[in-house]
């Protein structure tokens, strides 16, 4: 047995996570810090990007000192990140030019309405396997570059250095200041094409930017650099998209179908060494190991566990997300009221960035449990949406594989069983994703073989759905009729 650690840091949108992961796949300690949300107008979600970093680094700190270990007692960090959050800044100084612009803003549809004038949104779609919008990357970088000069002056001499939050922080927490991202990452960006698998000219040059402005790619199960530790050099490694971890979590080696639950939610099914394309869903990179690429399916959702947040913090109408479940359950049925909170447009498959948060379908009977009933509903109608469009490709799905917080739920479980017809499967690790970085970072420093991998990937509680045919159609005509109000089409 391994008397080394890896830490595994889970940068998310929300805060960052620190996992402690021995050799035999257990979670020892966790430590986490939240993160401002800075949103300075409607619609706009930024980080602040200093504050990441320090983030991270107190949490190391903090894990060494909780757990009482040494900086020789760690193998690797690991590192999985909030996805398409992107950043800019000055390649001599470090200095961003502006601070991190969300996944979740959306702030870039004049960007995205230009690519569209240049008759290129078709283009892009085939490229980069994503529908062209203001939820990726290159929109919001084109963004930095129509309203920041320092941005234009640093590009046009070549000092501007670009990429998503792993980038970011390998750059700074990396003695040899790697400019670096892997493949997953990259893959979610909307300039890298995922036919040749490299930046591609023509989008990144239709964007406004350029090739030397980006990072360079590497596969997952790669050492990228070395952070000093209390004074010793510590490999970084497993750098991998916070969803395509989870995934790697979820089925290792055998490519299957996952959803995780976080501020927006991800389901994602592995099609191995071969580009599908489906209807309204984004094909992506998997993941990159092993000298091999993979790819999946991957449909989108905006809000799900930011949906529990926004009633409990804005409508303060319980005190904490977990509250939910209990005053779902007190109610026999959801009175016909329907939350869809597109507070930033809706994601995949509806793809209506102008679509907006509605809570559709109350009379005087309703009261605050409808409504955070109807929250968590929410949730589980968006990724029945995205199963269904799975299906309608002919793709046969008959269990959901699920990690999150919001899996403690257990009303939120059984409906979504119900809701989709599935058997619903929980992994054994909430924190999937940061699980499935450390699996990389292991496969990277020789911690684990590939053939460990599948062993150390554990299942929990199955549910199985309860729900009739009838009562499952009634509910979902409620949904998709609230859905069309959120669009403006009746």
């Amino acid at each position: 047995m391994n008397a080394k650690y890896i830490i595994a840091v889970d940068q998310s949108t929300t805060g960052t996570k620190t996992l402690l992961i021995d050799s035999e796949g257990n979670i020892n300690h966790r430590c986490y810090l939240e993160h401002k949300q800075i949103l300075p107008a409607s619609g706009w979600v930024e980080h602040n990007p200093y504050e990441l970093l320090e983030n991270i680094r107190t949490l190391l700190g903090r894990m060494l000192d909780e757990c009482g270990l040494r900086s020789a007692d760690i193998q690797c960090i690991a590192l999985t990140n909030q996805r398409e959050t992107v950043l800019a800044w000055d390649k001599e100084t470090g200095r961003p030019v502006y601070n991190a612009i969300v996944w979740q803003c959306n702030r870039a549809s004049a960007q995205c309405a230009h690519i569209r004038e240049m008759g290129l949104e078709k283009t892009v779609t085939e490229k980069t396997g994503l529908p062209l919008s203001e939820f990726f990357s290159a929109s919001k970088l084109a963004w930095i570059i129509d309203n920041i000069p320092e941005a234009v002056r640093l590009r046009n001499q070549n000092r501007l250095a670009c990429g998503t939050v792993d980038t970011w922080i390998v750059w700074n927490l990396s003695r040899e200041r790697k400019h670096i991202t892997d493949y997953t990452n990259a893959s979610r960006t909307q300039l890298f094409n995922i036919n040749t698998l490299d930046w591609d000219k023509e989008l990144v040059e239709a964007f406004g930017l350029s090739i030397e402005m980006l990072p360079d790619v590497i596969s997952s199960d790669t050492v990228v650099g070395h952070m000093d530790l209390n004074g010793r050099d510590i490999p970084i490694a497993g750098v991998i998209g916070d969803s395509h971890g989870a995934l790697f979590a979820q089925s290792g080696l055998k490519m299957g179908m996952k959803v995780t639950y976080g501020t927006g939610s991800s389901i994602m099914l592995g099609t191995g060494e071969k580009i599908v394309r489906c209807g309204n869903l984004a094909s992506t990179v998997a993941y990159a190991f092993n000298s091999h690429v993979y790819y999946a399916l991957e449909g989108n959702i905006n809000s799900t566990g930011a949906t529990l947040k926004w009633v409990t913090d804005k409508l303060e109408l319980i005190e904490a997300a977990g509250d939910a479940e209990k005053m779902a359950c007190s109610l026999k049925s959801n009175g016909g009221v329907y939350f869809v909170p597109a507070f930033g447009g809706l994601g995949a498959p509806h793809w209506e960035p102008s679509a907006k948060a509605v809570i559709y379908g109350m009379s005087f009977d309703s009261d605050k449990r409808h409504i955070v009933r109807s929250a968590l509903e929410s949730i589980a109608f968006q990724i029945a949406d995205v199963v269904t469009e799975l299906e309608r490709s002919g793709v046969e799905i008959n269990e959901l594989h699920v990690d999150g917080k919001p899996t403690e739920n257990k009303f939120l479980m059984k409906f979504q069983a119900g809701i989709t017809g599935k058997r619903i499967t929980k992994n054994r690790v909430e924190e999937a994703s940061a699980y499935g970085a450390s699996l990389m970072a292991g496969l990277a420093t020789k911690y684990w073989k590939i053939d460990d991998i599948n062993g150390l990937i554990r299942y929990g509680e199955t549910i199985k759905p309860n729900m009739s045919e009838h009562e499952r159609e009634s509910m979902l005509n409620g949904w998709r009729e609230a859905v069309r109000a959120s669009i403006g089409k009746f």
